[in-house]
């Protein structure tokens, strides 16, 4: 029986990502963009141990879809390590695609070279890839431009809703012609695909997408003539064939190897291993060690040291190396006794990589009413009022009236 052929499948590096990030004098350039390379390296560190066959990456290699030279060299190492293990399919995704349709895309550039081992798969085909432990067909089907698949005559006086869903017939017609060809390859066959497919957790992804989306429905994925679907596009990992029949491959986003905001704070980040054998895929995803992002959400509206109660909280958790948030709720009076100078060096103090914000959720008290209109209040009165509206505990308004009564009092005799 021949050994199972070793797949790797990552997507959506993102590389240029630069927010919640600080100079790396290491390299000249954002730690956070350091970060995405690194959980590349890890990936192709696991890769080379684990022998791997073929590596499918499912499109979005840049932040931009002109990403600056450095970062291009950046990753460009990392395609050469990665070619020179195995057969390299780079999908073209969202953000690897063009500004306008006669420009390179930013992946380019390794198919006009011819470089070794890597197949550039910009269009909707089929490929036949060898590798070392046997052949692979590999359906590519990138990212849904309009303009690639449906011509200005068909779109002519159509809305946009239209052309939407004119784009999603189209694109399904399209990947069932794809299973229709790959069905007739006596080998394993993976469906690589940039999109969304409809009942997908979605995520940050969201917040950075360029171009419209469009959907495709599950069933025109999840097809058995494929042993394994190979998904980018949406950041949370997921398997979307995971509790239905049997009979299905698994339909899975590999999700991104590094976290871009608190959207993904409780996301595992890594890529997924595929073993293929008999028409069939058993894959394991492996986590990688991203950064940690985390939220300290701390009630303080009845703190009578708020800022000792906050670095405490801040001592009590792991936040070494993390991206750090604090939400604070407080009344007026407290947030006065709230000394941020203090907070900032105590995160600093924990070995927090950045501090992302200190938010301040202060109370607004309702304002007290002690009749329709004030007139005809006496002057402690009117300052009982104030004192209701400011939210000021009991014991010190008490106080405050006294000495209130008293330069009230004293006042009054010197006019007389």
């Amino acid at each position: 029986m021949p050994e199972p052929i070793r797949l790797l499948h990552f997507a959506d590096i993102h590389v240029g990502m630069e927010n919640f990030g600080k100079f790396d004098p290491e390299t000249g350039f954002s730690s956070r963009v350091r970060d995405f390379l690194r959980r590349m390296d890890e990936m192709i560190a696991y890769a080379a141990e684990h022998e791997v066959d073929l590596t499918i990456f499912a499109g979005d290699a840049f932040k931009t879809r002109q990403p600056n030279p450095t970062y291009q060299r950046e990753f460009a190492h990392r395609v050469r390590e990665l070619s020179r293990l195995a057969p390299l399919v780079m999908l073209v995704g969202n953000h690897d695609m063009p500004p306008t349709q006669l420009k390179a895309s930013s992946i380019e550039i390794y198919d006009t070279l011819a470089v070794p081992n890597v197949i550039v798969a910009d269009d909707y085909r089929l490929h036949i890839v060898e590798t070392r432990r046997g052949p692979v067909a590999v359906g590519a089907a990138p990212y849904p431009i309009r303009s690639r698949i449906l011509t200005d005559e068909r779109t002519a006086g159509l809305t946009i809703a239209d052309i939407d869903v004119l784009l999603q017939k189209e694109l399904t017609r399209i990947l069932d012609t794809l299973a229709e060809e790959a069905g007739e390859h006596d080998m394993p066959r993976v469906l690589t695909g940039h999109f969304t497919v409809s009942g997908a957790v979605t995520g940050s992804e969201r917040g950075i997408m360029l171009g419209r989306d469009v959907q495709v429905l599950p069933s025109s994925v999840a097809d058995p003539r494929w042993s394994y679907v190979a998904l980018g596009h949406i950041h949370k990992h997921q398997n979307l064939t995971a509790k239905r029949s049997a009979g299905l491959p698994p339909v899975v986003y590999s999700g991104s190897m590094e976290r871009i905001d608190f959207g993904e704070e409780s996301d595992p980040k890594g890529f997924c291993w595929v073993e293929l054998a008999d028409g069939t895929a058993q894959y394991e995803f492996i986590q990688l060690p991203a950064r940690p992002f985390v939220t300290l959400e701390i009630d303080l509206r009845t703190s009578e040291s708020p800022t000792a109660e906050v670095v405490d909280t801040i001592n009590a958790h792991q936040l070494h190396e993390a991206v750090v948030r604090l939400i604070l709720q407080l009344t007026p009076e407290v947030e006065a006794k709230l000394n941020e100078g203090i907070v900032r060096d105590a995160l600093r103090r924990a070995g927090v990589s950045f501090i992302a914000a200190i938010r301040k959720e202060v109370d607004e008290p309702a304002r007290a009413r002690l009749g329709d209109s004030p007139e005809g209040l006496t002057d402690l009165e009117l300052l009982d009022r104030y004192f209701a509206s400011r939210g000021t505990d009991e014991t010190r308004r008490v106080l405050l009236r006294e000495h209130a009564e008293r330069v009230i009092t004293q006042a009054g005799d010197s006019i007389e």
